[in-house]
């Protein structure tokens, strides 16, 4: 019964767990779990930075300030009171900025980075994370030279 078990659990498909980094005009860094995803942009135009954390189905409170809290050997937090609902939607939390160094830093060097607004939190795991944040930086660091 176990075999059984064993061979249905390696053919059933599971959601990707990875960090995913993907180059381009607008690089872009992603990463989902079951409940929530985040994804990050870089638009060398700008330069501008966007992060965007959404949760399908599952509206944010409305509250004056969105924070980040990242945890491990290099642990920070970060709040702004400039965040928005792209479009109007409030499972979409969005915010815009033309520098994005401690996020990059939170998610490249810790464990665990928390989105926080009104009460409710998301936590992503960062296992695998260093290698797609550091392709996100010389996504940027290529649009400079």
């Amino acid at each position: 019964m176990r075999w059984i078990a064993l061979c249905l659990a390696t053919l059933l498909p599971l959601p990707a767990a990875a960090w995913e980094f993907f180059p381009g005009p607008v690089c872009r860094l992603i990463h989902a779990t079951g409940d929530a995803s985040v994804e990050l942009t870089y638009d060398p135009a700008g330069p501008l930075y966007t992060i965007t954390v959404a949760r399908p189905g599952l509206p944010f409170p409305p509250a004056p300030v969105f924070s980040m809290r990242f945890d491990g050997p290099r642990g920070l937090s970060i709040a702004t009171d400039r965040h928005t609902n792209p479009d109007g939607d409030p499972t979409r939390l969005r915010v815009t900025d033309t520098g994005f160094g401690n996020v990059l830093d939170g998610l490249e060097f810790n464990r665990t980075a928390t989105a926080r607004i009104g009460g409710q939190e998301v936590t992503f795991p960062l296992d695998g994370a260093a290698g797609p944040v550091a392709a996100f930086r010389a996504c940027e660091d290529a649009a400079l030279s």
